[in-house]
């Protein structure tokens, strides 16, 4: 049975919905709440932690978002093309994994932020 393309474009709409709402929210955090959650003695000033853990969640959530549509575009043609042609499964099989490592590469980012702001 396939997902109608009125309730696919519904949940990409609550998806960004979210994700808007929870960017609002820590953009929109006071000063005193993003100091209470840096580190003491660390001399980070409170915009700078907010707008760092702000870059590693969208570098994460970005990078999975685009993983998850890639991996679906590449996986349904692979699909289709293991249907014909068996044999080809390695090949197809390294396609999806490329489509994967994009979401790695986005937690990687978000580490490497993080990192520099400890």
């Amino acid at each position: 049975m396939k997902p109608s393309h009125k309730l696919v474009a519904a949940l990409v709409v609550l998806a960004a919905m979210s994700g808007l709402a929870a960017t609002a929210l820590l953009v929109s955090a006071p000063p005193a709440l993003a100091a209470a959650t840096s580190p003491a003695g660390l001399g980070i000033a409170p915009d700078a932690w907010s707008y760092g853990l702000l870059g590693a969640a969208l570098a994460t959530g970005l990078s999975s978002l685009g993983a998850g549509f890639a991996v679906a575009k590449v996986g349904t043609a692979a699909i289709g093309a293991l249907a014909e042609k068996p044999e080809l499964f390695g090949r197809l099989l390294i396609f999806v994994g490329l489509a994967e490592g994009i979401a790695i590469y986005g937690l990687i980012v978000s580490i490497l932020i993080l990192n520099r702001l400890t």
